[in-house]
């Protein structure tokens, strides 16, 4: 066996249990777990303490982290939700997002704090589904119409960002017309798996198999999640597109098959306790080992920054909520583009990407993860605390899609 040292991960993973524990120990914090572990990792790491590094073991493990993080993130589309007005609306929105994320891109970029407009507008443009909908489900909204179109405008704005990241800024290279043209086949190789699997999926005789496998040790639907989501990840790496994207998909594509959970109560909790228990954490306490905070506190003008990309996220994301206005009324309103407004882990994606690239000084990336981890600390309090006082006939309860 070769020579490997844990300690790296151990600390990681000490981090990963102590996290919730504060919060569950402290409610009154109001902090999500995420926020808390990507501090414990600049803190630990070489901007402070310098007692982690992000070597082998670590490295692979929150590279799968990310992939379940995105593949999580899939699973949690919904086609109920995108029905109707609320999917156009929710896709003029994030039209409008793009074009203002754009506007502030070149605007940054005229003044030298960006080097690639496009890539801040991306980053810019996605919200955070993983995070408003337990913001929402704790504050009782997630079936009001407020929330639920929080949600629509959240799940069109992961996937646009993540297909646009893919398309522009590929760590496989080459260029946008021919990746375009594998975006297309590769969409092409998804929907064909849907179909195969969902044609797979009405035979009786599987049907009893997976059942009798599902809750022994084979636990036979998860390995089939896994292979799935490492088969899209590598498919959409050989497509020369991002590997996130595949992630994704490979959630989105296990939502749209297993939408009668019935038999299988349990299979979603399995596959959020191999995520969230375990590889997701070690991707956000990594990402904070990662982040250059020393070279941000080194340059005052970079520090500067944060307050400035904390208000583009504001703008960006919280103006196109005006859209709707009149159906919702002010207060309401100002919730939804708040809650629009909270994103942190496509942020640490999209910079980490981006650093690689050499589209990005390691700098900026920390200006925009510090933005992004204010979002999350304010944001959904301020909005949770202004649908408490929103009149019940704005908020309403709804059974199917977004109106």
């Amino acid at each position: 066996m070769p020579a490997v040292s844990f300690t790296n991960l151990l600390i990681i993973s000490a981090i990963a249990v102590l996290a919730p524990l504060a919060v569950g120990f402290v409610p009154r914090l109001r902090i999500p777990a995420v926020v808390l572990e990507i501090v414990a990792g600049i803190v630990v790491g070489p901007s402070v303490l310098g007692w982690v590094h992000v070597d082998l073991p670590v490295q692979i493990l929150a590279l799968f982290g990310l992939a379940f993080l995105l593949f999580l993130a899939g699973l949690e589309i919904d086609l109920d939700r995108l029905r109707g007005r609320g999917l156009a609306v929710a896709s003029v929105g994030y039209l409008v997002t793009l074009a203002l994320g754009l506007a502030i891109g070149v605007g940054f970029h005229a003044i030298g704090w960006v080097r690639e407009p496009l890539l801040l507008a991306i980053a810019l443009s996605a919200t955070s589904l993983g995070l408003i909908v337990p913001v929402l489900k704790d504050g009782g909204q997630v079936d009001s119409v407020v929330g639920q179109t929080a949600i629509a405008a959240a799940t069109v704005a992961d996937f646009a960002a993540i297909v646009l990241l893919s398309l522009f800024f590929s760590t496989a290279g080459g260029g946008t017309g021919a990746k375009l043209v594998l975006l297309v086949a590769f969409v092409g190789v998804v929907v064909a798996t849907w179909l195969a699997v969902t044609t797979a999926g009405r035979s009786m005789r599987l049907a009893g198999v997976l059942l009798r496998l599902q809750d022994t040790t084979a636990e036979i639907r998860v390995r089939f999640a896994v292979v799935l989501l490492v088969a899209f990840t590598f498919l959409a790496e050989r497509f020369g597109l991002e590997s996130i994207l595949g992630a994704f998909l490979a959630g989105a594509v296990v939502s749209l098959v297993d939408r009668d959970q019935a038999t299988h109560p349990r299979f979603r909790v399995k596959l959020e306790a191999i995520g969230y228990g375990f590889l997701v954490p070690v991707f956000f306490v990594g990402s904070g080992v990662r982040l250059d905070l020393t070279g941000l506190l080194d340059h005052p003008s970079a520090l500067a920054r944060v307050p400035l990309f904390l208000l583009a996220l504001l703008v960006a994301r919280g103006v196109p909520a005006l859209l709707g206005v009149r159906a919702q009324g002010w207060r309401a309103t100002v919730a939804i583009g708040l809650l629009q407004a909270t994103s942190l882990p496509f942020i640490v994606t999209a910079t980490q990407i981006g650093v690689t690239l050499g589209k990005i000084s390691s700098v900026t990336a920390a200006a925009l993860v510090c933005a992004g981890l204010l979002s999350v600390l304010i944001f959904p309090v301020v909005a949770l605390g202004l649908l408490r006082g929103t009149p019940q006939s704005h908020l309403g309860m709804v059974t199917g899609g977004t109106p």
